[in-house]
């Protein structure tokens, strides 16, 4: 199967970066979901607190809801 998308630059020029940046996005939030994994993983015990941890914790479950919203994931 192919899938052709056509747009009409500069016009569309919007629509087409947002078309064909899909990759970039899901690189994103898999670097803010590793990122925010780690932060409470390996949180040094001089900083550690529950509020913290939770806070960390807290968003990265937020993250996956939002993903798993519109229907998007990061596997």
């Amino acid at each position: 199967m192919k899938a052709i998308l056509k747009y009409n630059l500069p016009d569309e020029q919007t629509e087409f970066e947002d078309a064909t940046n899909g990759t970039k996005w899901k690189l994103s939030m898999w670097e803010l979901d590793q990122w925010l994994r780690a932060q409470y993983k390996y949180m040094p015990d001089a900083e550690y607190s529950e509020a913290a941890y939770n806070a960390y914790e807290k968003s990265r479950e937020r993250l996956f809801e939002i993903l798993n919203e519109n229907g998007l994931s990061l596997n």
